[in-house]
């Protein structure tokens, strides 16, 4: 079960990863433009949040039936397994907390400049963070 859940993870990744770089191009593309927030706008920032909520949810899954996961926190000084059982997760909740707040933020805004804005923030920081704590050793 533990492979199973190590390789959906990986795999998600890929499509989680797609789905979030296309929310935030294209609220990049939709702000510089100055085009109208549209309901396909928000479809692409829901998609994302949702593929990013599912990482997640597979993510906790797989901390806690792996055998990496708690049992490693007296061997901080390996970089590798730090990484992989406290800095991936926990920059990512962060990261994922963010997206979160920015699709939150978006639905008490008016305006499609603010709406694009919002999202161009949060989901790019989002992005930064989610990209920059990715285990690349073991994607590849």
């Amino acid at each position: 079960m533990y492979n199973f859940i190590q390789k959906f993870h990986s795999g998600w990744a890929y499509i989680a990863l797609l789905v979030l770089v296309i929310a935030v191009v294209n609220a990049i593309i939709g702000l510089s433009s100055k085009k109208e927030f549209t309901a396909k706008d928000r479809k692409i920032a829901l998609f994302a949040l949702i593929a990013i909520h599912i990482q997640l949810l597979v993510g906790l899954i797989l901390y806690f039936v792996s055998p990496l996961g708690l049992d490693s926190f007296g061997q901080m000084s390996d970089k590798a397994l730090r990484l992989t059982s406290l800095e991936h997760p926990l920059v990512n909740l962060i990261a994922i907390a963010l997206i979160t707040v920015g699709w939150s933020k978006h639905k008490k805004l008016s305006t499609s400049e603010s709406k694009f804005k919002t999202f161009s923030i949060f989901y790019g920081l989002g992005l930064v963070l989610v990209l920059s704590r990715i285990p690349w050793s073991l994607w590849f």
